[in-house]
């Protein structure tokens, strides 16, 4: 599946570019980081396909500059409001993922979790990758998102090696490689069974290092298949 990132400034124009994201990918992530003011439940009875909702931390390159108690009241607010994905880091205070886990277990709303690391300077090795990723489904993850950056191209095979290991290990992982040396595993991923992967909706909209617009990865798709 393709991956929209909206990011907006303000609730009519992350309205208008769903919109507009809707027939062009499979999912779209609601970037509340972008957002100066947030009326989420407008946003949510606007979608017209699956949402997930983060609220991206700094140190993760992220824009919120609040803290972090009122970050995730953001996103135990997705929750509530029937968010279909909500991504959490995992570098999220214990006590605090826990009142995230804990709105969900309470919740009928049916979100699931997406428990998220960002590695801007490196891909580390096969296994540490792999326990990065079993230290994120035992935080409560149902989908884990690991993203890595690729210095050498060599990089995009091991994080696609280890998608090829959870897939075959019947979990559900997002993982690819950012910068320009990673474009390849952003394609890829998806089919090694990575769940999705992320693409922007325009030039000059990217929300990472890498990232190309959805017109061009759907011409790559074409060719591929």
């Amino acid at each position: 599946m393709i991956c929209i990132p909206i990011c907006a400034s303000d609730t009519d124009s992350a309205r208008k570019k769903m919109a507009l994201a809707a027939p062009l990918c499979d999912i779209v992530e609601l970037r509340l980081d972008y957002l100066d003011s947030i009326d989420l439940s407008s946003l949510l009875a606007a979608r017209h396909g699956p949402v997930v909702v983060t609220n991206r931390k700094t140190d993760e390159r992220g824009r919120f500059t609040g803290t972090e108690e009122e970050r995730v009241s953001s996103l135990t607010d997705a929750v509530r409001l029937g968010a279909d994905f909500v991504d959490v880091e995992l570098s999220t205070p214990p006590e605090l993922m826990a009142a995230i886990t804990g709105t969900m277990q309470k919740s009928s709303t049916g979100t699931r979790l997406i428990i998220s690391s960002h590695n801007f300077m490196e891909t580390p090795s096969l296994d540490r990758l792999h326990d990065l990723y079993a230290r994120s489904r035992a935080a409560g993850g149902d989908i884990i998102k690991i993203v890595t950056h690729a210095r050498v191209l060599s990089d995009n095979l091991t994080i696609l090696a280890l998608v090829d290991r959870v897939i075959s290990d019947k979990g559900a992982i997002i993982a690819f490689c950012m910068g320009r040396k990673g474009k390849i595993s952003r394609v890829m991923a998806p089919f090694f069974g990575s769940f999705l992967t992320f693409a922007s909706l325009e030039t000059g909209a990217e929300s990472a290092p890498g990232q190309m617009t959805v017109h061009d990865m759907k011409k790559i798709f074409e060719v591929l298949t």
